[in-house]
């Protein structure tokens, strides 16, 4: 038995309408996977709209999925945003360039679309807040918790030479 799944809409009755109608359906659970991604708290809206190509699919969609920070490695809840549009085209002469056609059950399944919009945008490098401090480098404590007193400023003695042009000895 496959699990609900509210990015799976029946458009079949929009197809038999004239050019120019349009429905929204609502898009919102409390926690799924798509496939290899868990996420959580969605909420969204996909307008659909009649035109003479096919059916357009205009979605916003905005959930959160666990992640762990990079530099102070606790995990946190990531936003994500997915706001697309694609038309699902009646026949190959208005395929568009994604090649999406409007399937002969009348049921769009837009979970694919929406997990390959939230994958991108998951930052490469995701953190739990902008000033986020990290790990020490030196003894591995969480900067945003304790002051180790270590620092990280190191500098390569071969700049030294010119340093020492820079801040003739006498000024400040």
């Amino acid at each position: 038995m496959t699990g609900f799944n509210p990015f799976r809409l029946n458009v079949g009755f929009i197809a038999a309408e004239a050019v120019g109608y349009q429905r929204e359906f609502d898009l919102a659970v409390a926690s799924m996977r798509l496939d290899d991604l868990e996420v959580r708290a969605v909420q969204g809206v996909a307008t659909v709209s009649r035109t003479a190509r096919g059916l357009l699919v205009q979605v916003h969609v905005e959930a959160d999925t666990p992640q762990v920070c990079a530099r102070c490695l606790k995990p946190f809840h990531q936003h994500l945003v997915a706001d697309f549009e694609e038309l699902y085209a009646f026949n190959d002469k208005g395929l568009s360039e994604e090649g999406l056609r409007y399937p002969y059950t009348g049921i769009l399944d837009l979970a694919p679309l929406i997990r390959e919009y939230f994958i991108l945008d998951i930052p490469i490098s995701p953190v739990c807040s902008p000033d986020c401090k990290g790990l020490c480098p030196v003894c591995g404590a969480d900067r945003n918790e304790t002051d180790c007193g270590h620092t990280t400023a190191t500098t390569d003695p071969r700049w030294d030479a010119l340093r020492a042009l820079l801040n003739p000895a006498g000024e400040a």
